[in-house]
């Protein structure tokens, strides 16, 4: 299961008692994934477009315990991956304007706010359920990335702030369609997701880490030893082009000893690293003088 489903699926199962969190999260959704309809005459609708059916029961719940009526309805997404979607509809009655307008969502003339007032998130339980509403309405996460997308720059900034008083760094960035907040690195992933509430989440997302960096590591061993076998396998290519010519000459009987000693070898054992070569000298000899020794032989084969 993707990391974003398994944060969405936790989030969505936590249930605060206080009035003032449940409020902070309703407010988070709406700010996130809701949309509001004129409809003239002083007429109102919303909608909450979500990812998943556990969110979708989770806002469910949420209004009705707030006495708010509302109506679930699916729908498959027009892209390639034709995913469903789910969207909450909420008729413009007196009981959820006057919810909505505690929530921050809209004014009390029923214009809709960019962002709450600092009422809504004024307790540290409040700003713990305001970000997991933003990640229930907006948000997605990887193993080295998390951000939740608002409509506008100024819900953005609102996340980042309610997040930076609780000591959690986010950015935020805006694009052609749409704003978000988000993180990088292990540390701020993981203090974004215990703030809200998902705590197997950050478990899964540190073994997930873990993980990841191993295998990294592992490729860049994997690759820097296949880069050292390579660099071996052309340099021992070239000392052996270069005893053959010394063969063919007769010259390697008019070398001094130690250089026969080394030719011998390395056409005996023509595998074998310089370290090993070394050993196999009497005296053992460095792997700097095998080197040496053996860059001298090919200077003695060049024309």
């Amino acid at each position: 299961m993707p990391l974003s489903e398994e944060v969405r699926s936790e989030l969505a199962g936590i249930a605060p008692r206080r009035e003032c969190d449940r409020l902070a999260e309703l407010s988070a959704l709406f700010h996130t994934a809701g949309r509001i309809h004129l409809r003239g005459r002083g007429e109102v609708s919303l909608h909450l477009d979500l990812a998943s059916s556990a969110v979708a029961r989770r806002a469910f719940s949420l209004l009705r315990g707030f006495g708010v009526q509302c109506e679930i309805r699916s729908y498959r997404r027009r892209s390639f991956r034709g995913e469903n979607r789910y969207q909450l509809h909420v008729p413009g009655e007196a009981r959820a304007m006057q919810v909505l307008h505690e929530a921050g969502v809209v004014s009390a003339r029923l214009s809709p706010l960019e962002r709450p007032p600092r009422r809504v998130v004024g307790r540290s339980c409040c700003r713990g359920a305001y970000l997991r509403g933003a990640l229930l309405g907006g948000g997605s996460v990887s193993s080295h990335h998390a951000e939740v997308r608002t409509g506008s720059r100024t819900g953005a900034e609102f996340i980042a702030e309610v997040a930076s008083v609780e000591g959690i760094p986010l950015s935020v960035r805006e694009r052609p369609d749409h704003a978000a907040a988000y993180a990088k690195g292990a540390e701020a992933i993981g203090e974004l997701l215990a703030a809200a509430g998902a705590s197997g989440a950050v478990l899964t997302f540190a073994e997930r880490a873990v993980v990841g960096a191993a295998k990294s590591r592992a490729n860049r061993l994997a690759n820097a030893d296949h880069a050292n076998l390579v660099r071996s396998s052309r340099a021992a290519g070239a000392q052996l082009r270069a005893l053959r010519r010394l063969q063919r000459r007769g010259a390697l009987a008019r070398l001094p000893q130690h250089l026969q000693e080394l030719a011998e070898l390395r056409l005996a054992h023509p595998a074998l690293s310089l370290r090993e070569l070394g050993l196999k000298c009497r005296p053992p000899a460095t792997k700097a003088t095998v080197h040496r020794r053996l860059q001298k032989l090919i200077r003695l084969a060049e024309p």
